[in-house]
């Protein structure tokens, strides 16, 4: 049989079939983005989304960063920095916070939500326990898409930014622990850990997550004796595998609680806020047990707390003191070391800015990265966090049926 070339009245050519069913696919359209970095509160938030050597990856990508004037100063950053590695240095806040991202550590204030100029994508953080109905509602307003640091997932489920600011908390915790157990702190005069021939000094973390596990390191590696205690056996355990030195672990019990607390140096709240069970896990009568001078630091704080008688504070007025017990808990306690959390953010957020361009936005974005749909609170301004509606009783719906609906 001979091969016969077809003319042009052939229904099914060669060059028709096969090369036509190949452009049925269509790639992906990269989209240009503006990012913007507002100037945080520097008494409040030192910390910065983006390190200048993250600008440059986005700019080398094909995207325009804005930048606020000063905004990486808390923490050591320059405006020189990030002009020299392609950012746009902007003195007016307002112009920054009209980019169609942006990019905030600090839960927006309320004169930036009157700023904003509306369906815009802002990832920052939360700190739900410091929100009300009225701030809620006014984002809501806006008809943006707010994404929270704290909600955000990564691929094996974990929440990379939480689990990398614990990670920080729970050495920085120590130190702030360590300072204020000295004379210059108005402290007991010891310090923390232990050296021959006297006591060490005990420390006691409650609850067994990343937090704890670094607070555990930076103590026991300071010489002091650490006690953990949890709800969980299997987490106590997996925190005794992480350390690789045996610890004193303890399911939660009350009364073994309240007797270990009255020779505690130093107690740090480091247990996740529940739906369910116990409000507190430390009682306003088990503070008062505890020795004067010792020290109390709630990492939990940014949740509500841990512990009954730590109150929310900023790094203005950060300590007080309580039934002579002093006591730190501030929720963004990383921001005492800046530069180093700001890396850890950046290093996290900006894949995260890259992918959405090149997905090409923000809602082709949610649909296939299904981590970053778990952080987002507000669609559009529609609320879709059910935690979120209850506690301030304003209707939510579910950000994956909007997404099959879109």
């Amino acid at each position: 049989m001979v091969d016969q070339k077809p003319d042009a009245s052939t229904p099914f050519m060669y060059t028709g079939l096969m090369p036509q069913e190949e452009m049925l696919e269509i790639g992906k359209k990269q989209k240009k983005l503006v990012i913007g970095i507002p100037r945080e509160n520097h008494k409040l938030e030192k910390r910065v989304s983006l390190t200048p050597e993250a600008v440059e990856i986005l700019v080398n990508n094909g995207h325009d960063v804005i930048i606020e004037k000063g905004a990486g100063e808390g923490a050591n950053y320059s405006d020189r920095d990030y002009s020299e590695r392609g950012g746009f240095i902007i003195d007016t806040r307002k112009q920054v916070l009209t980019a169609e991202i942006i990019l905030k550590v600090a839960p927006l204030e309320e004169e930036e939500i009157e700023s904003l100029k509306g369906h815009q994508v802002i990832f920052s953080s939360l700190h739900i326990n410091q929100q009300s109905n009225n701030y809620v509602k006014n984002i809501m307003d806006r008809k943006v898409t707010t994404i929270a640091y704290e909600y955000i997932k990564n691929s094996y489920g974990c929440y990379p930014v939480l689990q990398s600011m614990s990670s920080l908390s729970g050495s920085v915790a120590i130190m702030i622990a360590a300072e204020l157990l000295s004379n210059n702190q108005g402290g007991k005069g010891i310090i923390l850990g232990g050296i021959s021939g006297i006591t060490p000094t005990e420390v006691i973390l409650i609850g067994a997550g990343t937090a704890a596990e670094f607070a555990s390191r930076a103590a026991l590696a300071l010489g002091a004796f650490v006690k953990v205690f949890d709800t969980s056996v299997q987490k106590l355990e997996e925190l005794q595998r992480n350390v690789g030195t045996r610890l004193h672990t303890s399911i939660f019990h009350p009364q073994v609680l309240m007797r270990t607390l009255k020779s505690a140096d130093v107690l740090i709240g480091c247990m996740p806020y529940f739906y369910s069970g116990p409000r507190f896990f430390i009682t306003e009568d088990m503070v008062k047990s505890m020795k004067k001078g010792s020290v109390i630091i709630d990492l939990s704080i940014d949740q509500g707390g841990c512990i009954e008688t730590a109150e929310c504070r900023s790094l203005i007025e950060p300590v007080y003191t309580r039934h002579d017990v002093i006591h730190y808990s501030v929720p963004n306690i990383t921001s005492r070391v800046a530069r180093t959390a700001s890396i850890a953010i950046s290093n996290i957020i900006s894949p995260i800015i890259v992918e959405l361009g090149n997905c090409g936005g923000i809602k082709p974005l949610l649909k296939e990265n299904v981590g970053v749909r778990q952080g987002v609170y507000i669609y559009n301004g529609i609320l879709t966090n059910d935690y979120i509606g209850n506690r301030f009783d304003i209707p939510s719906k579910d950000i994956d049926l909007l997404m099959a609906a879109f």
